[in-house]
């Protein structure tokens, strides 16, 4: 099945996004690469932005638009708004993780945010939001337009369970800013964090990305967000998988490498 295409300055694309999620001026609809979730017996959405191209490709555009949790996506935001606000000195400090049992062992230390990140260790960054504060989350928020921009009023967990909610369009817009260097804060900050999110390079490419998955909402919400460098190229997605049972949440990164793949912006290793 060959993309359908359509201008994203039509009224119907204006209504469709905010101005503030409007960021591409054309898009392809990928109605055919659905069967990539489908083979794996899933539901969801992907969203691809071409930030040279100023384009996006889109995989179910209906969920695409619908703001959802972030859940440990939010760990980027949350790692550049700990180093802006100084709560945290840079990526290397040790940060204790409060000393409870924790469902995984392997949050059960503490540890940088460099580490933190990686396993996505919630009590850390938990510890990082208590110092934060919301008054302070809710000027960064602002600042970052990140999804919705809301708190709430539970500091420990509001990307966890809500209110705050982003759209897998706003993600990859968000992320995009992040690795051009173009979202409101200092250059240093924003470098750690890109350093941070370094997953991989092949064939002369490099993947940045965070997982997310949250499991307050029903169904679940499995996230994969980040971007691609090639050459100059920047390519920045976002792949939410619907209902995910916990012992499935690798499906996330597999259907997300296969569209990748299919798209012809990164191929994994075998």
């Amino acid at each position: 099945m060959q993309p359908s295409r359509r201008a994203m300055i039509a009224t119907t694309a204006a209504a469709a996004l905010s101005p503030r999620t409007a960021l591409a001026t054309s898009e392809t609809l990928r109605a055919d690469l659905e069967a990539v979730f489908t083979s794996h017996g899933a539901v969801g959405t992907f969203v691809l932005f071409d930030a040279v191209k100023d384009s996006l490709t889109l995989v179910n555009a209906a969920l695409a638009r619908k703001r959802l949790i972030p859940a440990s996506t939010f760990k980027i935001a949350n790692s550049l708004i700990a180093l802006e606000t100084g709560v945290v000195k840079d990526e290397n400090e040790i940060i204790p993780y409060g000393g409870k049992p924790q469902p995984m062992k392997q949050w059960e230390r503490d540890m940088s945010m460099r580490d933190a990140i990686i396993v996505s260790n919630v009590p850390i960054y938990q510890e990082l939001a208590r110092r934060v504060g919301l008054p302070r989350y809710r000027d960064w928020l602002a600042r970052l337009d990140y999804g919705n921009r809301e708190p709430g009023s539970d500091v420990e967990h509001f990307w966890l369970r809500g209110p705050l909610e982003i759209t897998p369009v706003e993600q990859v817009s968000f992320v995009a800013r992040l690795a051009r260097g173009k979202l409101e804060a200092s250059p240093r900050s924003q470098a750690i964090v890109r350093d941070i999110l370094r997953l991989e390079s092949n064939d002369g490419a490099t993947l940045f990305a965070k997982t997310g998955f949250a499991t307050a909402s029903v169904p679940s919400i499995g996230w994969w967000t980040g971007w691609v460098e090639r050459a100059g190229s920047i390519h920045s997605f976002a792949i939410v998988v619907m209902g995910l049972a916990m012992a499935d949440a690798g499906k996330r990164l597999v259907i997300g490498r296969a569209l990748l793949d299919a798209l012809g912006v990164y191929k994994s290793k075998p």
